[in-house]
């Protein structure tokens, strides 16, 4: 599958952002239309799929194609553009590719094979650099240090920029910023992420502790009260966590467990326990921040991810349970649609634009409790997307998941996300899972080995007054921790290692017959 889109790409579209696989083109920025968010905050006119699969190449193993790639990042791409880009996008989809390139080429024991570049002098890392400060315009002139969220990479924040900006979109910087603060011995670039996570928790609700989606980064007022695990929202709570894993920063592991509690508190619904008791089974629901009261009917596909996170803290049973209401639905329709209405029990966003997000939390149910049933999952899964998105040159989003009519357009993350989880999924020799280094993926699925390097805190030099909170890790304080975030130990509940066709399918049967009720009412805990 990676080998069809990324050698389609290569072939129809770059050096273009992204490949039509319908029309086996490429495409790049509209300019003719600046407000075409949609396309325009992801495409900057640097070659995007390339960049965001490179990575990829290395964890398959595919060294001519890495090295090919690579010089032909530093030979032809190049960030004085003209280009206006979402901040958080550029951030993830390429600072993070870079550096994990970067840090691939330059690791002495050489995991995957020989990625090292012959005559290397850390273009990667100094591309990076050269990105990373093109969008340093954002984080200036903003009352509450919370970034713009566009910037155009040749002449800094555009005139009437918009002043709101998504929980998500400006609160999760820290991790890429961070390494590259790290890297280079610069405290800059993770000192603005950082401020701007801290602006951010410090405007969360006194009663409730939840944040809102959306916030006016002048005042600080929340424009978007809508309190979540989806669009907006989500991977602010997953860069809580992982940047404690790779910084050990324990002011980083504080929030997110106060974060977790809230969202414990006031947006979970359904059952107490995951596999037993009375009531409905457990769901995530959007709330008001303020008053914990249920604002929609609806739960959005990327809250998919959050069954993996709540593997890395260890809360295996409650990700067991969620990751099957996900899959319930991907079974329903062969693909999870945008949005879902749970009480509709209908596509509220019927398309799906091939989301990682649910290969994500199956790859790390599978490693953290080596049941069979996510290998099943995952060829589930696989089969669906060879089926309804496999295009001419490539794999389509899904117009709509129940006509199974496509859309001309293959994201980045296709290659960067779905198909390396999809991957490791299957290759247990990989040496992501047998090399003995720690790893963590990104937001965006990038790989970053976690070591002592990333240890050595320098934001607190531009903080004065700030204690230090680089303390070692107990070892009760995260119970994932000590197996690193891609799982690569076995926690000690063995009650999680269940026959395949026990525990889990009835999972799926009573979610599926959840699904399938006329009405559902949720009961506040």
């Amino acid at each position: 599958m990676f080998a069809f889109g990324y050698d389609s790409y290569m072939r129809h579209a770059f050096p273009r952002d992204e490949l039509d696989p319908l029309h086996c083109r490429g495409r790049g920025p509209d300019w003719r239309d600046p407000s075409n968010l949609n396309i325009n905050d992801v495409l900057g006119n640097y070659s995007l799929t390339l960049i965001d699969a490179l990575d990829t190449l290395a964890v398959m193993g595919n060294s001519s194609e890495f090295q090919k790639a690579v010089k032909l990042v530093i030979d032809t791409v190049s960030f004085d553009k003209d280009s206006t880009v979402q901040v958080f996008e550029a951030t993830i989809r390429v600072l993070g590719s870079l550096l994990s390139a970067h840090i691939i080429i330059t690791d002495t024991k050489q995991p995957f094979g020989d990625m090292t570049i012959k005559d290397y002098d850390n273009e990667l890392l100094h591309m990076a650099h050269d990105l990373a400060v093109r969008l340093l315009p954002a984080f200036e002139n903003t009352k509450t240090g919370i970034p713009y969220p566009r910037v155009n990479l040749k002449k800094g924040v555009p005139p009437n920029s918009n002043n709101e900006t998504c929980t998500a979109g400006a609160g999760s910087l820290l991790v890429e910023f961070g390494i590259l603060s790290r890297l280079l011995g610069d405290s800059t670039f993770e000192w603005v992420a950082r401020r701007a996570v801290k602006a951010l928790w410090n405007l969360r609700s006194n009663n409730t502790g939840l944040l809102g989606n959306v916030v006016n980064i002048q005042t600080g007022h929340w424009v978007g009260k809508q309190s979540g695990l989806g669009a907006g929202s989500d991977s602010f709570y997953e860069y809580l966590l992982k940047s404690y894993i790779l910084f050990g920063e324990r002011e980083d592991l504080e929030m997110f467990n106060d974060a977790y509690r809230s969202i414990q508190n006031h947006l979970r619904r359904g059952r107490e326990a995951c596999n037993e008791g009375e009531g409905d089974p457990p769901l995530y629901v959007n709330v008001n921040m303020f008053t914990g009261q249920l604002m929609n009917t609806w739960i959005d596909s990327l809250q998919a991810f959050f069954p993996g996170l709540q593997v890395l803290i260890g809360d295996v049973e409650d990700a067991i349970c969620l990751h099957a209401f996900y899959y319930a639905i991907w079974k329903r329709y062969g693909a999870l649609p945008e949005r879902y209405n749970w009480q509709l029990q209908a596509p509220d966003v019927p398309f799906y634009p091939l989301r990682p997000e649910l290969v994500e939390s199956t790859y790390l149910l599978y490693q953290a409790t080596k049941n069979p049933f996510y290998l099943h999952v995952g060829m589930d899964i696989l089969q669906s997307l060879e089926k309804y998105t496999k295009a001419k040159c490539g794999y389509a989003t899904l117009h709509h998941v129940v006509e199974k009519t496509k859309e001309d357009r293959m994201e980045s993350f296709f290659l960067s996300e779905t198909c390396k989880y999809l991957y490791l999924l299957f290759d247990e020799e990989n040496p992501v899972h047998k090399s003995g280094n720690k790893y963590m993926f990104t937001t965006e699925g990038h790989i970053v080995s976690v070591d002592k390097r990333f240890r050595d805190s320098l934001w607190q030099d531009t903080l004065p007054g700030e204690e230090d909170s680089t303390e070692k890790i107990k070892s009760n304080e995260l119970k994932a921790v000590n197996f690193s975030s891609n799982c690569n130990r076995v926690p000690d509940e063995r009650r999680y290692l269940l026959p395949l066709k026990s525990n889990y399918m009835r999972q799926i049967d009573r979610m599926e017959r959840f699904l399938s009720a006329r009405t559902l009412v949720l009961a506040k805990r």
